[in-house]
């Protein structure tokens, strides 16, 4: 990889793990003012954005961590050119409104980096199954 192509891929890798291990000084410090966080799906769930802006998205996500419990996550693929990133794998989770397991699904994300902090975190699920199980 080239130097920014590294560059981009470690900062989305640490925005990752630093949200998989609930870091929030970590995922402020790599977030840019401007970053938006695009989600789609069911409007009835309280996290589904897109979220624009670093005051919005960190209005948002205690919202999801109230409502959505992770107990899987595996990254099966990674990969980067320049300022984006890609990132497939699958998990599971619980949410905390009904108290039901999803159940294993897949996902997958493209982020684009700028000076060192993520500027777009465009997620993608299986919000039909993260809906079924919020919704009881």
């Amino acid at each position: 990889m080239d130097e920014t192509t590294q560059a981009s891929f470690d900062t989305v890798m640490a925005f990752m793990g630093a949200m998989g291990s609930g870091d929030m000084e970590t995922m402020n410090a790599l977030m840019a003012d401007d970053m938006v966080w695009h989600n789609e799906g069911d409007k009835s769930l309280p996290w589904i954005g897109p979220w624009n802006g670093k005051e919005a998205i960190l209005t948002f996500l205690p919202i999801f961590g109230a409502n959505f419990q992770t107990t899987a996550w595996d990254n099966t693929d990674a990969f980067a050119s320049g300022d984006t990133v890609a990132v497939f794998g699958k998990m599971n989770g619980v949410t905390t409104k009904s108290g039901k397991e999803i159940g294993e699904f897949t996902f997958a994300l493209r982020a684009k980096v700028r000076d060192g902090q993520v500027v777009l975190w465009h997620w993608f699920e299986d919000s039909y199954a993260v809906s079924q199980a919020y919704h009881g």
